[in-house]
């Protein structure tokens, strides 16, 4: 899998995931517009990847010193409003640039780009670690033969990592388990299609693509034993908000008895809002809907609804992958233990040849 965000000779470059997966090609990004746009256009996506883009981009903007540090925290924090890791990996970079600013009165040698470069590079190899105990965590709620039903794309692409929903699954694969997965297509920009199913086939795995509108048919078939996916913000009750046609699911999977899990870090909780009726939900450009790969499907005197993220209840949810452990309901109290929660990282490295060596001899954690 080609990585989609690297840090080369002093810039950005990102893997234009719109190409995928017929072409990869990286944008170089030279200043925090670059990234903002790139963000923006959808060219970096996934929750967590946003924020670790928006990290660098902060990088980007050091040369200007804390002004400009604080202009780019202004500009890169309009481009997505639902996915809450921007906000968190933008305020970390920003108190980190502030707190350096005051240091430099006392040792005028110091260099803030170098600074915030290695602040950058411990959000990105947090994340990657983080994933890494979410996947294992999650082993325990896959059986040994497991039909699984996944939406968007929550992989490494998504992450920087091995991916939150993916990386369950990923990790389901190496320990053994028999995994066969299906990708809802996911309309209107086909992040299931496009990405997701790669990803997976990359690794070798048994993935089928679906239309979105077939999977309450696939359930009543009985081909899908759990569903799994990722998160772009989670309120302090467990309402979640991921992409658009999640909430279909965890609906059908309720109908149909079949569990619906959230695999998402820490950072996409955000405390500050009680429910979901308080997460901002980005409305996207409606010639999304109305074309497919460019191409024109219905008239554009026809208007069309675009919403990128809706929202499942958290009475939906059977429980929330983090690298604290599952969290279960009711999610205020779950939640709020987990956020106090010593994450110990050695698990991380354990995790590492875990997924090298393919798990024990029997297959299982």
């Amino acid at each position: 899998m080609p990585d989609p965000i690297k840090w080369e000779d002093g810039f950005l470059y990102l893997l234009d995931q719109r190409r995928i997966p017929f072409e990869v090609e990286y944008l170089k990004c030279t200043n925090y517009q670059d990234v903002a746009e790139a963000i923006e256009k959808m060219i970096v996506r996934g929750a967590p990847a946003i924020g670790i883009a928006a990290a660098y981009g902060i990088v980007l903007a050091s040369h200007g010193g804390l002004p400009m540090v604080k202009e780019a925290v202004s500009r890169l924090s309009k481009t997505r409003p639902t996915a809450v890791n921007l906000f968190w990996a933008l305020e970390k970079m920003e108190r980190a640039a502030t707190d350096f600013h005051d240091a430099t009165a006392k040792d005028p040698g110091l260099i803030l780009k170098d600074h915030l470069l290695e602040v950058a590079v411990g959000i990105h190899e947090e994340e990657r670690r983080i994933e890494k105990l979410i996947a294992l965590h999650g082993q325990s709620i896959v059986p040994p033969n497991c039909q699984v039903l996944t939406h968007c794309n929550a992989g490494a692409l998504a992450t920087g990592g091995i991916g939150t929903a993916l990386g369950v699954i990923r990790m389901a694969q190496k320990i053994g388990k028999a995994i066969k997965v299906y990708c809802d297509e996911t309309r209107p920009l086909l992040q299931g299609a496009r990405l997701s199913s790669w990803e997976l086939w990359m690794d070798g795995l048994d993935v089928t693509v679906i239309c979105d509108d077939m999977a309450a048919f696939l359930m009543k078939k009985g081909k899908v034993d759990l569903v799994i996916v990722g998160a772009d913000r989670i309120a302090s009750n467990g309402d979640t908000a991921n992409k658009i046609g999640t909430y279909n699911l965890a609906v059908l999977c309720k109908y149909h008895g079949i569990p619906f899990y959230v695999a998402a870090p820490r950072s996409t909780i955000d405390c500050s809002i009680k429910d979901g009726e308080a997460i901002p939900i980005e409305e996207r450009d409606p010639d999304e809907v109305r074309t497919v790969r460019g191409v024109k499907i219905f008239l554009e005197d026809i208007p069309a609804w675009n919403p990128a993220f809706d929202v499942t209840p958290g009475d939906l949810i059977s429980g929330i992958i983090t690298e604290a452990g599952i969290l279960k309901a009711p999610y205020r109290e779950s939640i709020e233990t987990a956020m106090r929660i010593d994450v110990n990282f050695e698990d991380a490295h354990w995790a590492d040849s875990y997924l090298k060596q393919g798990g024990s001899e029997d297959g299982g954690i």
